[in-house]
């Protein structure tokens, strides 16, 4: 199903799911608070981040194939930053293992993520913690980080859940083709969500 409003007033998710329980991805969004409280009713709403949001900042300082197009241009090359480039290069050995397991089952997800996931989580959260600590409050970088340690159980839910993908860019990319279609005045297939395959078979690769 797919809803639309046209501000971003916590009001609309709220109503949204105002019958929903479960799992829930999407960014920090600050109208989805209250969907996250332990007492909601008629559940609780887990939150699952998504891990393409919290690469994307790190990203922008980190992009080495951007300074390569500077450079052959004959541009000014950007600043990067040897702290982001090995925070995204642990991010996306975390997507590599992802793709190994694309398609199979919650259970058979959840035990591979165990063995092979859970320590690079473990090491990643160790690294940011004592990268962390040098940086000033309004650092972007500091920032970038913050926003995934404040957020670590919904960071690392994916790991105990196999339902949970890395991110929601697979429903995103669908909501988007239907914004498409809609602006172009086509008729959206209705049958093509039942159609398509499930998130976590989607490509897991994150974009810039």
């Amino acid at each position: 199903m797919f809803y639309y409003s046209r501000d971003r007033k916590g009001e609309h998710p709220q109503t949204h799911l105002a019958r929903y329980a479960g799992l829930f991805q999407a960014d920090a969004f600050d109208g989805y608070g209250k969907l996250y409280l332990p007492d909601r009713s008629p559940g609780r709403i887990l939150e699952a981040a998504c891990w393409v949001h919290a690469r994307r900042p790190f990203f922008a300082m980190a992009d080495l194939d951007e300074n390569a197009r500077r450079k052959a241009a004959g541009k000014k090359e950007m600043a990067l930053s040897p702290i982001a480039i090995e925070v995204v290069r642990r991010i996306d050995a975390l997507f590599e293992i992802e793709r190994t397991i694309s398609g199979q089952s919650a259970d058979e997800r959840r035990a591979v993520r165990q063995e092979l996931s859970k320590p690079l989580i473990e090491e990643l959260q160790v690294y940011m913690r004592e990268q962390r600590a040098k940086l000033s409050r309004g650092h972007d970088l500091a920032k970038a980080i913050d926003y995934i340690l404040k957020r670590w159980t919904a960071f690392t839910r994916f790991l105990d859940d196999g339902r949970v993908c890395l991110s929601n860019n697979a429903p995103n990319a669908r909501c988007e083709a239907l914004l498409w279609a809609e602006n172009l005045g086509c008729s959206a297939d209705p049958t093509a969500a039942a159609s398509a395959p499930p998130p976590c078979t989607a490509s897991l690769s994150p974009p810039r």
